[in-house]
């Protein structure tokens, strides 16, 4: 199955995601803020990212920004996940 990076500083959405995506058997990449996510991607290149948005320091766009830039993870596909009503 698929390797799959989540990119949340939320414990609680973390281990909701994960729980969700290796009950149907993929392998969980994880990462808490968006520093770490984008040098995991850089270095593990998942199949895809779940990123979330609101995150101290490096938040999800700037990183999200990262990775598209790049051109080794310019092509894993970025999905943005929030529980914030925005």
């Amino acid at each position: 199955m698929a390797r799959i990076l989540i990119v949340d500083d939320s414990p609680t959405e973390m281990y909701k995601l994960t729980a969700m995506l290796e009950k149907h058997g993929h392998q969980v990449l994880k990462a808490e803020n968006g520093a770490d996510g984008v040098a995991l991607a850089r270095q593990e290149k998942p199949d895809a990212v779940l990123m979330d948005i609101v995150m101290p320091g490096l938040n999800g766009f700037q990183a999200t920004r990262q990775l598209t830039k790049d051109a080794d993870t310019s092509h894993i596909p970025v999905i943005i996940v929030t529980t914030k009503d925005q």
